[in-house]
């Protein structure tokens, strides 16, 4: 029972507030020593070595330099301006913009904090300007901005694909769909939420003095730089023509360029911008070693082999193991980020999901769908913190609280689809 006892002890401390590395190594070692002593620890630098020889995880930091980049090029602030004043003359036409370039941004960037604040900072004062319901401005900001989590490409996906062994190139080919239809769900809610409520996003009156022919030249002016810094990284992996770990190299040379076409680029900001990589894949690296070590004490004292039999012992067996999988990261998903959940949770479920006979694939897009919900639920949303922090005063954190419960019912409807008919997404549930 060590190994049970030792995850309930770093989720309470977590819970207190204690660094996830920390926790994660602290608890490992005290543990470790109890069971065995310090001799357990002996083979722990080459399993270090064997994180940091991981070509894999090369292209997390690559991915967050290309993001960073982007970040500064005032790519948002284009694509809002342009989308804004080609749908500002419907109801809802802000909000349904912001949906559209949350999209664009998670598909060329991945970085979900970088989204929400850019669209906090230039959409929200403009719908609020314009009479928008708060709930409503805010929940579509923070759910748009955590489509960088399932939208290739996607920092969780290449971390899925490194702890359960799958071909990222796969991972971001099935992801397409999901994203897809999240999208179009969240448009089609807000297109009936203002068709029988729009005072709740009213139209916004066009004050550009631009005939719409120009509103949408300036539309696709805005669109086509970050469509093809799409194209050239997702096309390269879904041709074939280069691995997921190239394809970021060639992601952070296109947001260079980009940066040079929107005027933005010097030598200070590309410094800047890799100071905050270094931070951010310091911070996923950090955890992965803590986890690297707690995963090491858990198997070595039986804790998997005990939680295994108790996971196949389940009744609704395959099905009773999803729902109970999905409920769990769910759940985990409220207190704890989806870093410490990819390192430490998946690999405890993914040995019975492979004896079960389940398609990994597909059980992979499934856990990457329900912790992009953790970015949204209370009380430790990622996306919530990062949306409240850039708010204007007179916006209430419950106003963001109340604003996202819809758009988590729709991520959790569409993972109830792919779960029921994974079919529709190109998957299927077992091999």
């Amino acid at each position: 029972m060590i190994g049970m006892i030792m995850f309930v002890a770093a989720l309470f401390l977590l819970m207190l507030g204690f660094p996830v590395a920390f926790t994660f190594g602290g608890v490992a070692l005290f543990f470790g020593v109890f069971a065995e002593g310090m001799d357990l620890f002996a083979f722990m630098p080459y399993r270090i070595m064997s994180v940091m020889q991981n070509t894999v995880l090369m292209a997390v930091p690559l991915f967050i330099f290309m993001g960073v980049v982007l970040q500064r090029t005032r790519l948002a602030e284009q694509l809002l301006t342009s989308m804004g004043r080609l749908f500002g003359g419907l109801p809802g036409g802000l909000a349904i913009s912001t949906i559209l370039v949350g999209a664009l941004l998670a598909a060329s960037t991945g970085v979900v904090g970088a989204s929400v604040v850019a669209m906090g900072l230039i959409s929200l004062p403009v719908m609020l300007a314009h009479d928008y319901d708060k709930r409503l401005a805010t929940g579509t900001i923070c759910a748009a901005g955590t489509l960088g989590q399932i939208v290739p490409p996607s920092i969780i996906l290449i971390i899925l694909g490194d702890v359960l062994g799958l071909p990222v190139g796969d991972l971001f080919k099935a992801a397409v769909i999901p994203g897809v239809v999240l999208v179009g769900l969240y448009i089609f809610y807000i297109v009936v939420l203002t068709r029988f409520q729009p005072q709740m996003a009213p139209a916004m009156p066009d004050d550009s003095g631009l005939s719409r022919k120009k509103e949408i030249f300036a539309a696709l002016l805005a669109i086509i730089p970050p469509l093809a810094l799409i194209v050239v990284v997702l096309g390269s992996i879904f041709a074939g023509i280069a691995t997921p770990t190239e394809s970021s190299a060639l992601g952070g040379i296109g947001a260079i360029v980009l940066a040079i076409i929107y005027r933005q680029f010097s030598f200070k900001m590309v410094w800047d911008a890799s100071k905050d990589t270094v931070k951010v894949t310091a911070m996923v690296f950090a955890i992965l070693v803590g986890a690297t070590a707690f995963s090491m004490v858990f198997s070595y004292t039986g804790g998997d082999y005990l939680l295994e039999e108790w996971l196949l012992q389940l009744p609704g067996e395959k099905w009773g193991f999803i729902i109970l999988a999905m409920l769990v990261i769910l759940v985990l998903g409220f207190f704890i980020d989806f870093v410490e959940i990819s390192f430490i949770i998946v690999p405890i479920l993914a040995p019975v999901a492979e004896a079960m006979g389940i398609n990994m694939l597909w059980f992979a897009i499934l856990i990457a769908m329900n912790l992009q919900t953790s970015f949204l639920t209370p009380p430790f949303g990622f996306s919530l913190f990062y949306l409240k922090g850039v708010s204007p005063a007179g916006v209430q954190t419950t106003d963001i609280y109340k604003g996202v419960l819809p758009f988590i019912l729709m991520q959790v409807f569409v993972l109830a689809l792919i779960v029921i008919f994974p079919e529709w997404f190109g998957m299927s549930a077992s091999y």
